[in-house]
């Protein structure tokens, strides 16, 4: 018997464990607005990355720039977004903050850097009321503003539920959001994901009403939750059917950022990526479908040094649990979800639509 200790979740059980890794939320909400973005500010040297999209609808900037084949190999920030391709914006804010702090690819003379920011979307428009209602590069100033402020005492480390690029946020009729989840491996490294989970597919299996992702977690990780009476599974089922904004093409993507200590190459991170979506496949089905613009990245600190350049076994344990991390950071966001009511209608969360004791 191995006297290695377990995997475990990081002391925060969020993306946060990986030094360095800064999250700042931007949301707005009222009056029309049901959106907002989230920026994942790096180590001020940047940070290695891959990314891979599977959906075949996707919002994405910079991705090809991560290609192993391409030269820049790190990036300074990277922005998640509702606002569906209007959204790509909001890394524009993110670049003049960081080109604000002299941050970015050196270009020549001290000052002259270009940031590195790619950046996936979400769509949500119209889900406030207003469907010019939309991030811009305002929404990615504020956002990155946000990640360079420490938690206050007795807050989380990283924001979760209704927030950011998850606030207009839908799953399978449910309302959806931000998620996140770690986990320390045995030789000390940290693998951690932050999702923003808006799908086509649904997060909840529909014979027993139990999230898909909740069979991934660490004991005591999720709640006990009862089981599910089956006619409020059924009358779940026939609300969210009923829901008065219908589905449409391109209402949704599932997006996120794989976080880890390792040592990684662009095309080892593009690998992470890869595996981490079947940590997606794990918690919502059906998914990758074309009407998603599935998309995760990952990004490596290399905080480990020499000690994070993984063998091949090694490297096999950090896939393995990079997919379970994704899965129980979807499980986290519906979980923190709240119901949103606006004038397009409400979005039920899954524990007022399964858990909650009627009134």
């Amino acid at each position: 018997m191995s006297d290695q200790p377990a995997p475990r979740p990081g002391p925060t059980n969020s993306i946060a464990d990986v030094a360095g890794i800064h999250v700042g939320h931007y949301s707005r909400v009222g009056d029309g607005w049901l959106t907002g973005t989230t920026v994942l500010r790096m180590p001020a040297d940047g940070a290695v990355a891959g990314v891979d999209v599977r959906g075949g609808g996707p919002g994405t900037r910079e991705t090809d720039l991560l290609d192993p084949r391409n030269l820049v190999e790190r990036v300074h920030a990277i922005t998640l977004s509702g606002g569906s391709a209007f959204g790509l914006a909001a890394a524009d804010g993110v670049m003049t903050a960081l080109y604000d702090d002299g941050i970015g690819f050196p270009m020549g003379r001290p000052g002259e850097v270009v940031p590195i920011v790619p950046g996936a979307v979400i769509f949500d428009l119209g889900r406030g009321g207003q469907f010019a209602a939309r991030p811009d590069a305002s929404f990615g100033q504020a956002a990155y503003a946000a990640a360079k402020v420490d938690p206050a005492p007795g807050t989380p480390a990283v924001p979760q539920g209704v927030v950011g690029a998850g606030t207009g946020a839908r799953a399978g009729g449910l309302k959806g959001g931000v998620g996140t989840a770690s986990t320390v491996l045995p030789n000390g490294t940290v693998v951690a994901a932050l999702v923003v989970v808006n799908a086509v597919g649904s997060c909840v299996d529909p014979r027993t009403g139990e999230l898909y992702a909740v069979r991934f977690g660490f004991p005591g990780e999720f709640p006990e939750l009862p089981a599910v009476d089956p006619d409020r599974l059924a009358a779940a089922k026939d609300a969210a059917a009923a829901e008065p904004t219908p589905l449409k093409p391109t209402l949704a993507t599932t997006i996120g950022v794989i976080a880890t200590t390792a040592t990684l190459t662009k095309a080892q991170c593009a690998k992470v990526a890869g595996i981490g979506h079947d940590g997606f496949a794990r918690g919502i089905r059906p998914v990758h479908t074309m009407f998603d613009g599935d998309t995760l990245f990952t990004v490596a600190t290399g905080e480990r040094g020499a000690d994070g350049i993984p063998d091949p076994f090694a490297f096999h344990a950090l896939l393995d649990a990079a997919g379970d991390t994704v899965t129980r950071a979807i499980g986290h966001a519906m979980l923190a979800a709240t119901t949103v009511s606006t004038p397009a209608g409400t979005m039920r969360s899954y524990l007022d639509a399964l858990h909650t004791p009627a009134q």
